[in-house]
């Protein structure tokens, strides 16, 4: 296993002919070269860098035959399921299909992380058999990190929390051709303080265009509805727009999808193989070129941050009893956002919203917490100094 360690390409840095691990490749090399009379060695290897490997190992006569092993399809999910699930005492309701097409892209070992994890949820609750309700808590815990119910937040955080996240899910909700909301929640999980999960309905190998022009207004959902409520940015967006920036970045240099560039590439990554390879780019373009970069990614970013903006200007009230709906359960399923927006849409009644209730205005960041008490503020616990206050 791991060939890569000890058939990394030479002559890629220091130490020049006598490092021991081109000494060792050497050796490996002349075993099989295949012009003894003797074939007593036989070489079976794995590696997931193919990239870095010696082209002399690779050369026709080396290896007689090489298998790619790609993450599993839905069939393949399946199977590997039913082998993880064999010794697992599971209840009827437990359906391999419907977990394994709720697990695109899960490799083998996700999946057995997944059966690990629902049996131990089972045992907990003092279960004889695994449910499906175990299944898919241990499918949340996997793909979005542990629950850290015990994190202390202000009232005002959760309601920033929950109108960023409900703007996430409705920006996917009222595209066509986004990924379905799988689940929103605001309980904190893992490094994030609250998750809107996507999950695609069949497993996907080519991005078209339009779809990531949509991901990328998913990606804005949560900056604007913030802008929007509460008049002011705080930092909670700060991975969506890095990851932003990032995918714009690849439509127009990697992929080609720039209007105004044509189908070319920019930038040639630099094979620097003794420190791992893509350390850096090298740039191929002019001064001018990179300008008109700059001023495609920024287009591709400000259209779809405009068109977030737009979506969730037109379903103002829509965002608020979906914020109302996240702060009262803190969990939404993605047919309970889906069931909040066609009744919007035909003028049905929509859930009642605490703050239209009360009458009471979303709170606006940057206000002079002297000079009223707001309801949601906590009390303080006697024999202890009251918190400090950032102005």
């Amino acid at each position: 296993d791991e060939i890569d360690a000890v058939g990394r390409h030479r002559g890629a840095g220091l130490g020049g002919g006598h490092d021991e691990r081109e000494q060792t490749l050497n050796q490996l090399l002349v075993e099989m070269d295949g012009f003894e009379a003797n074939e007593g060695v036989i070489l079976v290897a794995a590696t997931n860098r193919p990239d870095v490997l010696d082209p002399a190992l690779l050369r026709p006569g080396r290896f007689d035959r090489r298998v790619v092993v790609p993450l599993p399809d839905v069939k393949g999910r399946e199977g590997i399921l039913k082998v993880h699930t064999r010794k697992v005492p599971l209840s009827d309701d437990v359906d391999a299909t419907k977990l394994a097409r709720s697990t695109p892209g899960f490799a083998g070992a996700d999946l057995e992380n997944l059966v690990n994890e629902a049996a131990l949820l089972a045992a907990r609750r003092n279960k004889d058999k695994v449910e499906m309700s175990d299944f898919e808590l241990a499918k949340d815990k996997v793909m979005m990190g542990a629950e850290r119910r015990s994190m202390v937040m202000s009232g005002t955080e959760r309601k920033i929390i929950a109108y960023h996240e409900g703007g996430h899910a409705l920006v996917a909700v009222l595209q066509p051709g986004a990924d379905p909301v799988h689940k929103v929640t605001i309980v904190a999980r893992g490094m994030a303080l609250g998750v809107t999960q996507q999950l695609p309905l069949d497993d996907r190998y080519t991005y078209p265009r339009d779809y990531l022009v949509t991901r990328l207004a998913v990606m804005f959902g949560g900056r604007t509805a913030e802008e929007l409520v509460f008049g002011q940015m705080t930092t909670g967006a700060g991975n969506d727009i890095e990851k932003a920036t990032e995918l714009a970045r690849k439509m127009v240099c990697e992929w080609g999808m720039s209007k105004e560039l044509g189908p070319m590439t920019f930038g040639r990554r630099e094979e620097q193989i003794f420190l791992g390879r893509d350390i850096s780019h090298h740039k191929d373009y002019s001064e001018q070129t990179a300008l008109e970069i700059d001023r495609e990614v920024r287009r591709i970013i400000d259209d779809s941050y405009q068109k977030a903006r737009q979506l969730l200007s037109d379903h103002l009230p829509l965002l608020h009893a979906v914020a109302a709906r996240l702060l009262e359960k803190e969990v939404l399923d993605g047919s309970e956002v889906e069931a909040m927006v066609t009744a919007f849409r035909e003028g049905r009644e929509m859930p009642p919203s605490p703050a239209a209730v009360r009458n009471d205005p979303p709170p606006r960041l940057g206000a002079d917490p002297g000079k009223e008490k707001r309801a949601d503020e906590e009390s303080p616990i006697p024999g202890l100094p009251p918190k400090p206050v950032l102005v």
